[in-house]
């Protein structure tokens, strides 16, 4: 294949990746993930919020590709932390990133993995697409025994269908998803048994440990066709060590979500916020934070502790890899915050508290 089509065909798997193939897809009559009754936020055929920005466009697509100033990364950014090997349980509370939008949390004596991707590339194909410049900061083989793992939405580098397939056949763990999304993961392991729920719904994954689903500012597509047909979410982590609030992707919008997240569960003794993959600003502000926004959230919540991921391993959007943690710097002086406050974690890193 030419070099041209080589890197078209590179474009649209990362496009892919973040569910941006299908803005210009026919309405189907059809929801092959999730048939269910009409609510305030799924009309019978596709999800939304309340403020649902509108879909972009092929357009809007061609327009970024035609005015985008990527910056260049690394074809290696190594984290500076050795992989972790995590102990095999821990009763306080413990958190290492794998990478990206990957953790392994430990609390309470249970291992929950959340959005694990394992993949040299997030993407629907081996080929091409956004590709790791990092390992995973936990070796497959050295994950502890996995009781729960919990998928936040379907895009790429979120749901490695491979990976969770793996898991189910090494460790039987509950997993939890946003509705629709069983249909795609049964799709890698037809025998894989997924717990689904919707916004405002809770999966009991023991030891006194409840997932609660809650909405965040996203969308989600899988193909062509499937815009907004499985439902994402932002799960909070109610433990006897404290409230944990974790989101895979949100934008800031009005700080709606996380005011309500405070008033429901309190202020989080620990708050997981994404703060890369947000250049152009007026294509991705609907749906991704950048590092201001997410010191934003963060004071909205009146978490004790923040820890930033979404950026240094997949190149997503046109940011630089080392910008989120600039801005990141930049946003808590801002905000009077201390830096050790809202940390931005590297593969392998681990915090304790």
């Amino acid at each position: 294949m030419k070099k041209r089509g080589l890197l078209t065909v590179a474009s649209a798997a990362t496009v892919m990746t973040l569910g941006g193939v299908g803005y210009a897809a026919h309405r189907r009559g059809r929801n092959p993930y999730y048939r269910g009754p009409k609510s305030d936020h799924f009309d019978g055929l596709r999800f939304h919020t309340a403020d649902q920005p509108p879909d972009k466009s092929l357009g809007d697509l061609a327009r970024w590709r035609r005015t985008g100033k990527p910056e260049a990364w690394p074809a290696r950014f190594p984290s500076p932390f050795p992989a972790d090997k995590p102990p095999e349980r821990v009763e306080d509370f413990r958190v290492v990133l794998i990478g990206h939008a990957s953790y392994l949390f430990q609390v309470a004596g249970r291992n929950i993995l959340v959005d694990p991707v394992f993949a040299r590339r997030a993407s629907p194909v081996r080929f091409a697409g956004p590709k790791r410049v990092n390992p995973p900061g936990i070796a497959y083989a050295d994950l502890p025994p996995i009781d729960a793992v919990l998928i936040t939405h379907n895009h790429y580098d979120h749901l490695d269908g491979p990976t969770v397939a793996r898991l189910w056949q090494d460790h039987q763990p509950l997993i939890v998803a946003p509705l629709g999304n069983d249909a795609i993961l049964r799709g890698y392991d037809e025998t894989m048994h997924v717990e689904t729920r919707d916004w405002g719904e809770s999966v009991d994954l023991g030891s006194g440990i409840s997932a609660h689903l809650t909405p965040a500012n996203h969308w989600s597509a899988r193909g062509l066709n499937d815009r907004r047909m499985a439902l994402w979410c932002a799960f909070v982590l109610t433990t006897p060590r404290g409230v944990h609030y974790h989101v895979g992707d949100t934008g800031l919008g009005d700080g709606t979500i996380f005011r309500e997240i405070r008033a429901r569960f309190g202020p989080p003794r620990l708050a997981t916020l994404p703060i890369g993959a947000y250049e152009p600003r007026w294509f991705m502000q609907p749906q991704h934070m950048n590092p201001a926004d997410a010191v934003e959230a963060l004071q909205l919540l009146g978490a004790d502790q923040a820890l930033g991921h979404h950026w240094g391993t997949f190149k997503l959007t046109d940011e630089g890899i080392e910008r989120p943690v600039e801005a990141l710097a930049e946003a808590l002086t801002a905000a009077a915050l201390r830096p050790e406050r809202f940390l931005a974690l590297r593969p392998g890193q681990v915090w304790e508290g």
